[in-house]
């Protein structure tokens, strides 16, 4: 009777699609001439007895990461004079967002799925740890978003993930040169009928490389000895400038 019961269970599992995805690059490292880099995130969609929908499913992918808490302040101006004024502390932002879907995502998901996969830069989870009002906080995360979309860290695009017979897919996310380092997620979503029916996740790494690794690395391990030989090189830099100056005037 129990193996009766359990056989539609596995049976109505298995009916839902899977996907197959991949990165181009896994690791992507940073030198002194990196100007940023494009990754691309392909794969298949596998149907269950290899029959497609009716209705063709969409792809949302998303490049994340790596999440550290962060301290926003709003400029005012006193007396001619722009000074820190309010702030608001949050407690997980990512340092990079990305996100490409084959539609906009309004006519993907509703408001309440989306906001549960956090997809879409209007349903980021960036967990606000101060008690300002809500009207605040709403302001402060807007002002935030804003700043990140400038700095290029942040990114929204539709109609950029291409589907080929409504099997394969593929899309390309453009990472800046100014990308902090640290582990990421590439997330794939598979929607259908309004509903998320299938999650994949890639991790990636950007972390630096040469010369750039070795400052890293020093400033972290010995942080003293870091800030001293950055002043003694500020020094003699001011020092050579000096004297240059000095005799380019003779």
């Amino acid at each position: 009777m129990l193996l009766a019961l359990l056989v539609p269970l596995l049976g109505g599992a298995a009916e839902k699609p899977r996907l197959v995805p991949d990165v181009s690059q896994r690791e992507i490292s940073i030198a002194y001439s990196f100007t940023g880099a494009e990754l691309l995130l392909f794969g298949a969609i596998l149907y269950p007895d290899g029959r497609m929908p009716d209705k063709p499913a969409d792809i949302v992918v998303v490049l994340k990461g790596p999440s550290d808490p962060l301290l926003l302040r709003e400029k005012a101006k006193v007396l001619g004079i722009w000074v820190n004024a309010e702030s608001a502390r949050f407690r997980s932002v990512p340092g990079f967002y990305a996100i490409a879907s084959s539609r906009p995502l309004k006519d993907l998901v509703d408001e309440r799925t989306a906001a549960i996969y956090e997809l879409g830069l209007g349903n980021l989870q960036l967990s606000p740890s101060s008690g300002a009002l809500p009207d605040d906080q709403a302001r402060f995360q807007a002002g935030l978003v804003d700043l990140m979309r400038r700095r290029g860290l942040f990114d929204e695009s539709t109609g950029t993930v291409e589907i080929t017979d409504g099997v394969l897919y593929r899309a390309r996310l453009s990472i800046p040169a100014r990308v902090p380092v640290g582990p990421y997620t590439a997330e794939t979503f598979l929607i259908q009928n309004g509903r998320v029916q299938a999650v994949a996740v890639r991790d990636i790494v950007i972390d630096k490389s040469g010369f750039e690794r070795f400052v890293a690395n020093a400033a972290q391990r010995w942080p003293f000895s870091y800030g001293l030989v950055a002043v003694i090189l500020s020094l003699l830099l001011g020092w050579a400038a000096s004297a240059g100056f000095q005799r380019f005037r003779r």
